[in-house]
């Protein structure tokens, strides 16, 4: 395996993995990026061919390194960098568990500041608030 000389919380952050640098290493630091099923600490080298398991929200996503990048990169150039081996059974769960969670009928009106406090309260205890991308 060549060492492509980066750290995955950086590598994790140029591949679009997460929105910021930071989030990538409090993931790392809170057990969300695993390779072989043992905790990453954000100092940790990437090297090519490994497989990590990344946490972000509700979404177990399995990726394999390729390369790494010089510096951050758009959106259209990420599959260089990267293979996605996430089931697709996995991203079915999580459109379903996205599909009707704040459905209301129609003509009811917004929520009333109690209805909000309660969607949110749901939102977290189900994992399901506004957390990294």
């Amino acid at each position: 395996m060549q060492d492509l000389n980066i750290r995955i919380d950086k590598w994790l952050w140029m591949v679009r993995l997460f929105k910021t640098r930071s989030m990538a290493t409090d993931a790392c630091n809170a057990g969300k990026v695993k390779l072989n099923g043992t905790n990453v600490k954000p100092s940790k080298s990437v090297k090519s061919e490994e497989c990590y398991h990344v946490r972000i929200g509700q979404l177990e996503k399995v990726v394999q390194v390729i390369d790494t990048p010089k510096s951050r990169v758009g959106a259209p150039l990420v599959s260089q960098y990267y293979t996605d081996l996430t089931p697709q059974e996995e991203y079915d769960r999580i459109k379903q568990l996205h599909a009707k969670f704040e459905y209301r009928d129609h003509g009811i009106g917004r929520p009333t500041k109690r209805d909000r406090r309660q969607i949110d309260y749901l939102k977290d205890y189900f994992g399901m608030g506004e957390e990294e991308d």
